[in-house]
C-alpha cells in the first residue's frame, strides 16, 4: 500500500527562522531609512542609494539589485505605479506623493522582502485610507499563518480584510489582479504563489516553519493592469492610485511571527 505525502507550504527550523529575521531586520532598517529620506524635490534614484548604502553597510547584498536585469536596490512605485517601479533620477516626489517601496535583502544566504507605502507631506484623505486599507488587509493575512490552515485560508482572509476596510472607510478597493505573495527562503521568489483572494479551505497546509510574503496591493480603482514599456513598471489601466504593503511572516506554535520587523 502506498501512501501520498501530504503537501505543506516549505517549512524552515527554529535557527532558520532567526536568520530570516536577521535578513528581515535589515529590511526594515532600510524602509526606515528611505520613508525618512522621501521629502518633495528628491528622486527616486537618491532613494534607491540610500536603501543600496544602508543594507551593504549591515553587511547585506540587495536581493532586487540584477534580478533579471532590474537595476534597482529598491521597487519606487508612486502614485498608479502598483509595483516594480525602476528608480530613476527623473522621477522626483512631490508633495502628496502616494509611494509604495518594495526592498529584499540577502544575508548569510537568506532573503528578506517587505514593502511599506507611504505619504510624501499631506496626502488626501483616499490615499490615506487605501494605504490603510492595504496594511489591514496585509495583518488579516498574518493572522491566518497558523499551523493547520490552508494556503487558501491566508488569501481568503486577505481578502476578507479588504471588504472589512471597505466598510469601515465607505469605499470600494480594487484587489490587484494577477499578483500576489510566495513563499520565500534561500530564494526570495519560491513556490507556492499566493493569491491575495479567493475560497479558503485549498492549498498545501502550513505547518510550524512555514514562511510566506504576504503581499496584498490595492487600488483606488481597477483591479486590472499593464506593464510599462520599461518590461517592469506595472501601472493601473485607469490611472488609478494604487498601495502595496508586505511582511515576510512564518508559521510558529506560538501564533505567526513576523521577520521583516522595523525598528
Amino acid at each position: 500500500m502506498g501512501f501520498r505525502r501530504k503537501k505543506v507550504v516549505p517549512f524552515r527550523t527554529a535557527g532558520e527562522l532567526d536568520a530570516m529575521a536577521a535578513a528581515g531586520a535589515i529590511v526594515g532598517a532600510t524602509l526606515v531609512a528611505v520613508r525618512a529620506a522621501a521629502k518633495p524635490g528628491v528622486s527616486t534614484l537618491e532613494l534607491d542609494r540610500i536603501a543600496e548604502q544602508t543594507i551593504r553597510d549591515a553587511g547585506a547584498v540587495p536581493s532586487f539589485l540584477g534580478y533579471h536585469g532590474f537595476t534597482g536596490s529598491i521597487c519606487s512605485s508612486v502614485n498608479d505605479r502598483v509595483v516594480h517601479g525602476i528608480p530613476s533620477a527623473d522621477d522626483i516626489l512631490a508633495e502628496g506623493d502616494l509611494v509604495s517601496i518594495d526592498c529584499g535583502a540577502i544575508l548569510d544566504g537568506w532573503h528578506g522582502d517587505s514593502a511599506w507605502t507611504f505619504g510624501v507631506g499631506e496626502i488626501s484623505d483616499a490615499d490615506r485610507d487605501l494605504s490603510e486599507a492595504t496594511r489591514l488587509s496585509m495583518d488579516a493575512g498574518i493572522k491566518a499563518m497558523l499551523p493547520g490552515n490552508r494556503l487558501t485560508d491566508v488569501s481568503h482572509a486577505i481578502e476578507q480584510g479588504t471588504l472589512a476596510a471597505e466598510r469601515a472607510h465607505g469605499r470600494r478597493y480594487g484587489i490587484v489582479d494577477g499578483y500576489g505573495g510566495h513563499g520565500i527562503g534561500r530564494e526570495m521568489h519560491m513556490d507556492p504563489f499566493l493569491a491575495n483572494e479567493g475560497a479558503p479551505g485549498k492549498g498545501p497546509e502550513l505547518v510550524v516553519g512555514s514562511v510566506l510574503a504576504i503581499e496584498p496591493m490595492l487600488t483606488l480603482g481597477t483591479t486590472e493592469t499593464e506593464v510599462l514599456e520599461d518590461d517592469w513598471t506595472v501601472v493601473t489601466i485607469d490611472g488609478s492610485r494604487a498601495a502595496h504593503w508586505e511582511h515576510t511572516v512564518a508559521v510558529t506554535e506560538d501564533g505567526p511571527r513576523i521577520l521583516t520587523l522595523r525598528p
